[in-house]
């Protein structure tokens, strides 16, 4: 039986549609980390593709890149690409391994993925106090933030989805609003407001804001008046199989025991 979908595609169009560009600083953010992270592989990528829904902060970052949205099938071809980067947009994905399958078949034999995303820890302080807004005036609680991975279960998703030497790591971002209000707008501006498919449709009553900006306020304030708010961003990174990357050894096919390596090295020390 196929699980509902998570998120609500058209809606998530809309928001996008309406953000901002000045608002899109943890895209900025992604770019400088792939410009970054391209130095020490020490390689020429010559067909680099792009997988975002912000074509025009991709633009310029790597000559001739093909530049794709993140629709749910990817308008890549097999193994026409020795660079995948998708960026900042998986968390919204109904199929996340499927996105990563997608880029993975794209990927020429030891081609390389750069994947970005939100975090669980992203917006926590946002998920705590609307909570308890909810129960504390609504009597009940409704799914009005995305919920998103932790780091040790996406780093899985790249085995999942056929990628070798898989590592997953996150940085994180705080940034600083007027208040809760303040920063729901931002996320707006971002592209980046709630599009669950299981978001509330109904009026939402203007009392439950306000107490969620309190709540905010008393539990984040900072020292100035205005109130923090975390971003993390989780990047993936894997590649395509190929003869020459490095492989595990087979369990049973060490050709020195541990036993014998650590009573060796025991006598060495006496």
């Amino acid at each position: 039986m196929t699980p509902p979908p998570l998120t609500d595609r058209k809606a998530l169009s809309r928001n996008r549609a309406r953000a901002s560009r000045a608002a899109l600083f943890l895209h900025e953010e992604a770019v400088f980390e792939v410009q970054e992270r391209l130095i020490p592989v020490n390689r020429a990528f010559t067909a680099p593709a792009i997988v975002t829904p912000f074509a025009e902060i991709w633009q310029d970052v790597l000559p001739g890149a093909k530049i794709v949205p993140d629709a749910e099938v990817l308008d890549l071809q097999p193994q026409a690409h020795d660079l995948v980067i998708h960026a900042m947009a998986l968390h919204w994905a109904n199929d996340p391994v499927g996105q990563l399958v997608q880029c993975r078949r794209a990927l020429k034999p030891d081609g390389l993925f750069l994947g970005f995303l939100l975090g669980g820890q992203t917006l926590h302080e946002l998920r705590a106090v609307l909570a308890e807004s909810e129960a504390a005036v609504a009597g009940g609680l409704s799914p009005r933030v995305l919920p998103m991975g932790e780091i040790r279960d996406l780093g899985g998703l790249l085995q999942r989805a056929g990628l070798n030497l898989p590592v997953a790591d996150a940085f994180t971002r705080q940034a600083s609003y007027r208040d809760a209000l303040h920063l729901m707008q931002d996320l707006r501006a971002m592209g980046e407001a709630s599009a669950l498919a299981a978001r509330p449709r109904h009026f939402t009553r203007r009392s439950l804001f306000a107490d969620a900006a309190q709540r905010y306020h008393t539990a984040y304030g900072l020292p100035e008046g205005r109130i923090a708010a975390t971003f993390e961003v989780i990047c993936l990174t894997g590649w395509a199989p190929h003869d020459s990357q490095q492989k595990p050894l087979r369990p049973g096919s060490a050709i020195q025991r541990l036993e014998d390596a650590l009573k060796a090295a025991t006598k060495n020390s006496n």
